[in-house]
């Protein structure tokens, strides 16, 4: 090839490249510029539903996010607790929206609120709760709020960033309490302001609440680490915050440690359980190694901690143990996080973080306001309000089941029984006699055995409710089932409220083992009542809330009477159970069979 022909070939070449190299870069920029476009698509679809919220007359500040068209929103607790019960809520819409508190969670530092619509009915702009599980480091995220009060027009700020880590964990502040457990790690920028305000991923979907961060100590500006709370976490708290609860985390009442300093540190071994635990009575003992908790391996310290802290007290969860070269998957009632503060006068009492000196006192509650009207002040609960509605939500929806309020008089009870060491005809009575100057109530059960009980009779052996032997309490158990059908909420004197949400484990009712607790696990709501002494926890599905089951319990450190309801019949157009599973402790005690039931209306 001639010198001039190769010039020319090679120009030709060159301006080819140069094309080639063009189309890439457009094709790059419109790529970016699409990228962008759906940047703040999503920015404009979930910024109606960022609230900055404020104490009544716009003082302090932090922020939230709504999730619900009824106006419910996520915030910190350390943001609402300077606030008071009532606070106000400004929206992106420019409009500062009268608020309530619904429900806490001090350990988690999670707060429910409710914004008041300013036309009845009209819905919120919310936005929908994502999985936090699936979030991964390297994720981008979004962050939105209102840092150092900066939108006075209430138009949230948004930051823009990684996801620097998950399953991370942040020791308690004040007293154990703003404890985060299994956070989310992130260098999206949040500042003072920016508390209680969403993370989202890129599809728009909450995954998380902006709690904590790392500050210059100086200038209180984030120094590019910042935690948000896992909005899964949330999810397991969310009935009891919905129901006015002041609700607690959960522990396990042991002490787990890495086996050894030369073991695998994968090897986690219970050095301590202790006696009154749920834990030590279902056979966990110093020395197992602590395979799984809730369905999750636990190969750290940090990892047992990240999985305990992110369930409410009192849940039921599975835990796997290795004890030699056998293992055992165990259900364990969780134990209350929070120590009980004992006042001076002896009676019991939650522990609160001490506010800080430099936040302003809450203002006086204005019972008069829109949002004051829905706020009932009661000990053990953020609102009573709330937790009414909701108990009444649920009864009413039980209430389809049938109509008993007109059957308060005698019930009679029919059908077979088996147990491990026999089986035959069961009978059980509940009756009522009027004398002179009171109601005189006898259970009678009988198992071939007869037992008899009078649940209300004065100066009770606590050994009487307990009947039948190993039953755990079943008998008196049957007494507050028909009071509860019967009277409601009236009937429990000590107190009928709602609980919350847990998980219900009804075991196979042939009597065989399942697979696995997951397979068997359904959610439900849960009725606490109190009468004549003795607790009941009530167990509605959060599907149809029909009655599941319910749990009795008879002193303290000791195994309630389990029940579980099966096979629901129609009954005189009300709907009733004909296969009782009755559970103590890790066993069954007796499977009941119904043919008949027996209901009168009162003398």
């Amino acid at each position: 090839m001639s010198r001039r022909r190769f010039i020319i070939a090679s120009f030709i070449i060159g301006l080819a490249a140069i094309g080639v190299g063009g189309r890439m870069s457009f094709a790059q920029n419109d790529v970016g510029r699409q990228s962008e476009q759906q940047r703040i698509a999503i920015i404009n679809k979930v910024k109606p539903s960022v609230v900055a919220v404020f104490a009544p007359g716009g003082r302090g500040g932090g922020s939230g996010v709504i999730i619900s068209p009824e106006g419910y929103a996520l915030t910190n607790f350390h943001v609402v607790q300077p606030t008071g019960p009532l606070m106000q809520c400004g929206l992106a819409d420019g409009i500062l929206y009268d608020a309530v508190i619904v429900g806490i969670d001090k350990v988690g530092d999670v707060a429910l609120i409710k914004l008041l619509p300013k036309e009845a009915g009209k819905p919120f702009p919310f936005s929908v709760m994502g999985d936090s599980d699936k979030v991964k480091a390297g994720d981008w995220s979004l962050a939105m709020g209102n840092p150092f009060l900066l939108a006075t027009d209430f138009t949230p700020t948004v930051t823009y960033g990684l996801i620097s880590g998950t399953n991370r964990y942040q020791y308690p502040e004040g007293g154990g309490l703003l404890e985060y457990t299994d956070c989310i790690q992130i260098d999206t920028s949040i500042n003072p302001g920016n508390s209680g305000g969403p993370l989202f991923n890129m599809n728009g979907e909450l995954i998380g609440i902006n709690g904590r961060g790392s500050f210059d100590k100086r200038s209180r500006i984030n120094s590019g680490v910042g935690y948000a709370i896992s909005i899964n976490q949330i999810k397991n708290f969310l009935g009891h915050l919905k129901a006015g609860l002041d609700t607690d985390h959960a522990t396990l009442g042991a002490r787990v440690e890495t086996m050894s300093e030369d073991a695998d540190l994968a090897q986690m071994v219970v050095r301590e359980v202790l006696e009154d635990s749920d834990a030590f009575r279902r056979g966990l003992d110093a020395e197992d190694e602590l395979v799984s908790f809730a369905g999750r391996p636990v190969t750290s310290v940090n990892q047992y901690k990240n999985i305990l802290g992110i369930y409410p007290k009192e849940w039921r969860l599975p835990l796997l143990f290795r004890r030699g070269n056998e293992k055992k998957e165990i259900l364990v009632r969780l134990q209350s996080y929070q120590p009980q503060v004992i006042t001076p006068d002896g009676q019991p009492m939650d522990p609160m973080p001490k506010p800080n000196p430099m936040q302003p006192k809450p203002a006086p509650v204005n019972l008069n306001s829109p949002a004051g009207k829905l706020y009932v002040a009661k000990k053990g609960f953020a609102n009573f309000y709330f937790n009414e509605l909701e108990s009444k939500r649920v009864m009413a929806s039980y209430a389809k089941a049938g109509d008993f309020s007109k059957l308060q008089g005698d019930w009679i009870v029919t059908g077979t029984f088996e147990m491990a060491d026999r089986k035959g005809d069961m009978l059980l009575s509940i009756t009522d006699t009027k004398d002179a100057d009171d109601v005189k109530t006898v259970v009678k059960l009988k198992l071939n055995v007869e037992y008899d009980l009078e649940p209300l009779r004065k100066e009770l052996p606590e050994g009487d409710l307990l009947e039948p032997t190993n039953s755990g309490g079943l008998m008196v158990g049957f007494y507050n089932w028909r009071r509860l059908m019967t009277v409601g909420s009236k009937g429990f004197e000590g107190g009928f409220s709602h609980g919350g949400n847990e998980p219900f484990y009804p075991m196979p009712i042939d009597g065989s083992a399942p697979k696995n607790f997951k397979e068997i696990r359904v959610d439900t709501e849960v009725i606490r009542t109190e009468h004549a002494s003795v607790d009941c926890k009530w167990y509605f599905g959060l599907k149809d809330q029909r009655l599941l089951g319910f749990e009795t319990y008879v002193g303290r450190n000791q195994d309630p009477c389990e029940v579980y309801f099966h096979d629901y019949k129609a009954v005189d157009g009300r709907m009733l159970p004909h296969s009782i599973e009755v559970r103590h402790g890790d066993k069954r005690y007796a499977l009941l069979k119904i043919t008949k039931y027996q209901r009168s209306e009162a003398k």
